[in-house]
């Protein structure tokens, strides 16, 4: 991971904002508590949580990444923003997800995928870590592209090509996965506009039975 964002990470947030759609819905959506911890797996340049911590001023958020030269950009950009004090970052995998990686024994609120899902080798290791993570009632987020098919086979095709610069897949089983899991109870899937990416809510219950 440090080979494909050692030069990345300085371009990452100027060219991801073109096509990582509903990152910014997911975040007004969280309706964070105050007090309350929440972790992202896969927080890259800390862009989100600097985002979570403006919107919900007194949550504690904690950022995991399997890059340290993300990790880089993500501690200066969380000390640019001023939220340094806010917000805690650990280098490590999200499959060996806990709040031991913090030195913390109590069980986050909220757990956050964005777009790190489909770079994550074993995604279903990866939730099953993030729901054992949550509290009892806890949730998990999470956005990721769908399975374009909405955009057709050509214009499919061109966007994986292009997405390809980026080291950037899409992987079409992961919205199938939990299409064919569905409905499940305290789980909520929502697909953006011609199956472009997806936004997921739900509790550790029902991710546990998805990542089966």
């Amino acid at each position: 991971m440090d080979d494909v964002y050692r030069h990345q990470r300085y371009i990452y947030d100027l060219t991801r904002k073109y096509y990582l759609f509903g990152r910014d819905t997911l975040i007004r959506e969280l309706d964070l508590q105050d007090g309350e911890r929440l972790i992202e797996i896969g927080c890259g340049t800390a862009r989100n949580l600097v985002a979570i911590a403006r919107a919900y001023p007194k949550a504690r958020l904690y950022g995991l990444d399997a890059s340290q030269e993300m990790l880089k950009s993500a501690q200066a950009s969380i000390a640019r923003s001023g939220f340094s004090k806010q917000i805690e970052l650990v280098h490590a995998y999200a499959e060996d997800l806990s709040p031991a990686l913090f030195g913390e024994d109590a069980p986050f609120d909220r757990a956050v995928f964005s777009y790190s899902l489909s770079m994550i080798p074993d995604w279903k290791k990866a939730l099953t870590a993030a729901a054992a993570s949550v509290k009892s009632g806890g949730l998990i987020h999470a956005v990721d592209f769908g399975d374009l098919t909405g955009l057709g086979p050509v214009f499919a095709s061109l966007l994986r090509t292009w997405l390809k610069q980026f080291h950037v897949e899409p992987r079409v089983e992961i919205l199938q996965t939990l299409e064919r899991h569905l409905p499940l109870q305290g789980t909520d899937l929502r697909i953006l506009p011609a199956r472009y990416a997806f936004i997921l809510r739900a509790n550790g219950t029902g991710i546990q039975a998805l990542a089966r």
